[in-house]
């Protein structure tokens, strides 16, 4: 059985390993944001409090909008997850009218 070698450690593998770090703690901190604020929509939603749930919609929009630029998520998962929360409010508005 051959001894298994040390993994290679020069200057740029150290440098790459703190950035992906950084951007792993940042990348988590925007998406746990992004959960939040979608948990309070819903339920804005679910207490069919309408002021609330519009305000929490232009937050939500604007949140992840940011994380699609920022590169946080991919630019098609925001638009879906915007989409379907915009749905639910605007089926609420409908059955409120």
């Amino acid at each position: 059985m051959a001894a298994r070698s040390r993994p290679k450690r020069s200057l740029s593998v150290l440098k790459r390993t703190r950035q992906a770090q950084k951007s792993q703690l940042r990348n988590r901190m925007v998406k746990s944001k992004l959960r939040t604020l979608t948990r309070r929509l819903e339920e804005a939603i679910e207490a069919k409090n309408m002021e609330k749930a519009k305000e929490c919609l232009v937050e939500v929009i604007r949140a992840y909008d940011k994380a699609a630029t920022k590169g946080v998520l991919h630019d098609n998962t925001a638009s879906r997850k915007i989409s379907r929360l915009s749905a639910k409010l605007h089926a609420l508005m409908g059955k409120a009218a």
